[in-house]
Order: C-alpha cells, then sequence, then structure tokens
C-alpha cells in the first residue's frame, strides 16, 4: 500500500508536468503570437488559472486514466501504462511538438491490454472508446478550423466596419481585442485546469485503487481537492519550465498571427471543446474524447486559411504536427505493450 502510494504520487505529479509542458501552448499560443502578452506573461497568467480552475472544479472530473479504454489490473498495469505516457509527452514536449496528453493516455492503456492479451489470452479493451478517439482526429480538427476560419471573416469585417463606417480608432479596436484576447486566454486555462488536471490525479487514484486504499468510485470531495491542487502545481512547472517550446510553434511556426485572427482561433478552440464535450453528452450520455491540442492547433490552421489560403501555412510545420498526432497512439500503445511484458518475463507477474 505505502509502495503504491508513493508510485502514484511522484507519477501524479511527473504526469502533471508533462501536462504543463505540452499542453500550455494550448490556452497561451494566440495571444502569444498575436503580440498581446510576451511569453512569460502569458504562461504565468495560464499557470494562476489553470490553479483556480483545477482547485475550483478539477475534483468534479476526477477520470479514469486512459479513459477506460482497457482495464488496469495491478500496479505494474499502471506503471507500464504512465511511463509510457510520460516519456512520449516529455520527448514530443522538448521537440516542441503539440501532443494530445489524452490520446497518450489512452495508447498506454490499450497497450497493456494488449499486453494482457498476448500474455494471459485474455483483455477487456473497449474498442468503441479506440473508435471514438480515431473519430475525434478527423472530427475536432475539421471542426476547428471551420470554426476559426468563419469566425475570423466575421471578426474581419467587424473589424473593418467599426475602423471605417463608424470611424472608431483602429488604435482603440486593438485595444478592446488584446483585452478580449488576454481574457480568453484566463478562461480558456480556467477551464483546461478544471478538465485535465483530472489526467494527471486520474494516476494516483489508479495506484491508489490498485494498491487496495480506495474504493472503485474515487475519493472524497476534500481528497480530490488536495489532489487538484498538487496537479494544477505540477501543470504548473511544466508550463513555465519547458511549455514555451510547444508555445512557440504553434504561435509563430504554423502562420501569422494578429490580434483579430488571435482572438478568432482561441474563440474557436474554446467553443469546438465545449461543443464535443456538451453535445454527445445531452444526446448519448459522454463527451466525445476531444483533444484540446488537436482543437487549438486546428484553429490556428482555420485562421490561416482564411486570411490567405495555403500560402499562409507553414505546411512542413503542419505535416510534422499531424505525424506526431497519428504516432501518439500507436507508439504509446507499443511502448506500454513492450514494457509490460518485459515485467511479466522478469518477474513473472
Amino acid at each position: 500500500m505505502e509502495v503504491a502510494m508513493l508510485l502514484g504520487f511522484a507519477l501524479m505529479l511527473y504526469i502533471a508536468w508533462c501536462i504543463g509542458a505540452n499542453d500550455a501552448s494550448n490556452p497561451t499560443e494566440c495571444a502569444v503570437g498575436a503580440g498581446a502578452l510576451n511569453l512569460r506573461k502569458a504562461l504565468i497568467l495560464f499557470s494562476a488559472f489553470v490553479a483556480v480552475g483545477s482547485v475550483a472544479q478539477g475534483w468534479m472530473v476526477m477520470k479514469t486514466f486512459g479513459g477506460g479504454v482497457s482495464e488496469l489490473r495491478s500496479i505494474y498495469d499502471a506503471l507500464a501504462a504512465s511511463l509510457s505516457t510520460g516519456a512520449w509527452i516529455t520527448a514530443a514536449s522538448l521537440l516542441g511538438m503539440p501532443i494530445s496528453t489524452t490520446h497518450s493516455a489512452v495508447g498506454s492503456v490499450l497497450g497493456v491490454g494488449l499486453a494482457h492479451l498476448l500474455v494471459y489470452g485474455r483483455a477487456s479493451i473497449r474498442y468503441d472508446v479506440v473508435l471514438r478517439v480515431v473519430v475525434s482526429w478527423i472530427t475536432s480538427p475539421l471542426g476547428s478550423i471551420a470554426l476559426a476560419a468563419l469566425l475570423y471573416l466575421a471578426l474581419r469585417k467587424l473589424y473593418t466596419f467599426s475602423t471605417t463606417r463608424m470611424g472608431v480608432p483602429p488604435d482603440r479596436v486593438d485595444r478592446l481585442l488584446r483585452y478580449a484576447l488576454i481574457a480568453a486566454l484566463a478562461f480558456s486555462a480556467y477551464s483546461f485546469g478544471a478538465n485535465d488536471v483530472g489526467n494527471a490525479t486520474g494516476v494516483y487514484l489508479a495506484f491508489l485503487r490498485l494498491g487496495g486504499g480506495a474504493p472503485s468510485e474515487g475519493v472524497d470531495v476534500a481528497a480530490a481537492v488536495t489532489l487538484a491542487s498538487v496537479g494544477a502545481l505540477g501543470i504548473a512547472l511544466g508550463g513555465l519550465t519547458v511549455g514555451k517550446r510547444v508555445v512557440a510553434t504553434v504561435a509563430y511556426r504554423i502562420t501569422k498571427l494578429d490580434l483579430v485572427s488571435g482572438v478568432a482561433g482561441e474563440l474557436a478552440n474554446a467553443l469546438v471543446v465545449w461543443l464535443f464535450t456538451t453535445l454527445p453528452y445531452m444526446m448519448f450520455g459522454y463527451g466525445m474524447p476531444v483533444s484540446t491540442t488537436h482543437a487549438s492547433v486546428s484553429a490556428v490552421i482555420g485562421v490561416g486559411l482564411a486570411k490567405g489560403g495555403s500560402r499562409m501555412i507553414d505546411a512542413p510545420t503542419v505535416l510534422k504536427i499531424v505525424a506526431s498526432w497519428l504516432l501518439t497512439v500507436p507508439l504509446c500503445a507499443g511502448m506500454a505493450l513492450g514494457l509490460r511484458i518485459l515485467v511479466h518475463a522478469l518477474f513473472h507477474v
């Protein structure tokens, strides 16, 4: 039990750090790329509102590690899955590649399930979860691109109308857009903290459950708030230490952002995540597993296309990002599969 708690706590902090390192770009890239805030101020604002969101609402979204794609039956399963998840997110963050931390966890837990299938001849893999993840690879980016492009065109017309027909000085409109973009960053970071801290705390809960220290339904509110606070600390540290690499990729290397395109991109990102989470839940009882990274990067691509077509997009950067998205699930699954089989071969567990 003590070993399970120590391992779970350490790996929760590590996964939280990984989430901050890679996903800090999701709420900040538009404000940084558009020049509303510099990178340091954007990351500080991100960290502050992630902490607020995590403590205020993160306890409401204590997730099952890996989204329930397969059952984790032992501490060895949880160890293989969490190490594989963290290794891939760390590598991608150091390379400046924005990937889905949720899909990384899904792939790793899937790999553990496949290892059980090969070693023991049985596994409770939920292929419907895998299918929903694959569907989200298509629907989320396309939805973000379309919505961001439409919002950009609408805001561009509104900007032109305000400055030419209504006679509002452009610098006054720019100041309003800058405030709007900062507010959008703060709200996006709050929502991110409320939702994604569960990806880290879910690791600890998995170890606690497998070690016999927590019921399967979770923990009480006070303990969950404490876990969310620790998760928020790890996310903030990840964003402040390594987050700038991924932010730089999305903010500067995909397309050139200005205040109008920045507001359009940030709003599209927030709306797509909310819609894909809320509408399927209302209709089917569960939200679609949409990646906030896929939504935010695709929104930036969308405003770039609306500004000037494909010539405004850096194709090599986009191709590298898409390749990292497609690699995430199979690569994490392969790492977890190999690690779990190795543990079984060495220790017969």
